[in-house]
């Protein structure tokens, strides 16, 4: 879906596109704004699924170091000589969400951070704006025009993104907590401990309709794996914060149905868990990623094939 979407769809357009993303999303956005989208999405696939580490002994998941290692070198590889044309695409302004971590979550640690992830979790069950307390909303920006989103939900603050700290900003954006080691003090970020952008923003539940204030009304495109759009990691139990609200006003969610979602092996996307099911079993794992790529190219031939049609597309309230 990506593909056509970044590498067909949007290309024709002309006007500025601001693509933020977090955790993988961040990773997916960066690859959107390569010189040859369509190449970087086919080999981002190929590389996420072929991924595969040394287990441990008596261990059916790789530890934190290994998976973090693994990242780095992969980010290094992946956008080497291309970070400087990225950040300065003609139209596309990229932004990497991350969450840095504040007082005992400001230095990762064997006792301080399940601690601090414990007392983060308590306070954001009491109220999301708490979780500020524990953890700040860090947006790595490229040059350009500014993120047109009122932030102010959340303890946040904004970072220009350069060629300095792109990979750590991006690494970061993909750590987390307990599966990666956490990314301390990004070049031009204020010194801590950087986790996962989808810690504070799990599905990126921002107030959209803010970017409309003093602007020509406009709509945000999110291409999602499911309809709910949940704002924080911590909340994904917390089913009342599952719904729609007016933040999301303005927002198109691109999402596959979930009896299409039923029709895949294991009536799910493929996600880490995979990594535990399948353990050493790498080709059993590859082989059902691989049918669910297919299938995920065929919704997309279907959406290009509907586009092409002309306005008869129909959208549903969230």
């Amino acid at each position: 879906m990506d593909r056509y979407l970044f590498g067909q769809w949007l290309a024709g357009s002309t006007h500025t596109v601001h693509l933020a993303g977090a955790s993988i999303g961040a990773w997916r956005m960066a690859t959107a704004a390569l010189a040859d989208p369509r190449a970087g999405f086919a080999r981002l696939t190929e590389d996420y699924i072929a991924q595969t580490y040394e287990l441990d002994p008596g261990r059916t998941l790789p530890n934190a170091a290994q998976v973090s290692r693994g990242f780095e070198q992969e980010l290094r590889a992946f956008f080497d000589g291309q970070v400087e044309a990225l950040l300065a695409h003609r139209r596309y302004r990229l932004h990497i969400v991350t969450s840095r971590g504040r007082h005992v979550l400001g230095r990762e640690g064997r006792v301080r951070t399940p601690l601090g992830y414990a007392g983060a979790l308590l306070s954001n069950a009491l109220s999301r704006r708490t979780l500020g307390a524990w953890l700040e909303r860090v947006v790595f920006s490229s040059p350009g025009e500014t993120l047109p989103v009122d932030l102010s939900d959340l303890r946040h603050r904004q970072v220009r993104l350069t060629a300095e700290n792109f990979r750590p900003a991006l690494l970061a954006s993909c750590s987390i907590p307990f599966a990666l080691k956490a990314v301390h003090d990004i070049p031009g970020a204020p010194p801590g401990a950087y986790w996962d952008g989808g810690i504070t923003d799990y599905h990126l539940h921002w107030n959209y309709p803010s970017i409309n204030r003093g602007a020509a009304p406009g709509l945000v495109l999110y291409p999602h794996f499911q309809k709910a759009v949940v704002p924080g990691w911590l909340d994904k139990s917390l089913k009342h914060r599952h719904h729609a609200t007016p933040f999301l006003d303005n927002v198109v969610v691109l999402a596959p149905d979930p009896a299409w979602v039923r029709t895949l092996p294991h009536g799910k996307l493929p996600d880490r868990s995979d990594f535990k099911r399948y353990a050493t079993d790498l080709a059993g794992r590859m082989a059902v990623w691989r049918r669910a790529v297919a299938e995920s190219e065929r919704l997309a031939d279907d959406l290009a094939v509907a586009v092409a049609a002309g306005p008869r597309l129909t959208v549903e309230p969230l």
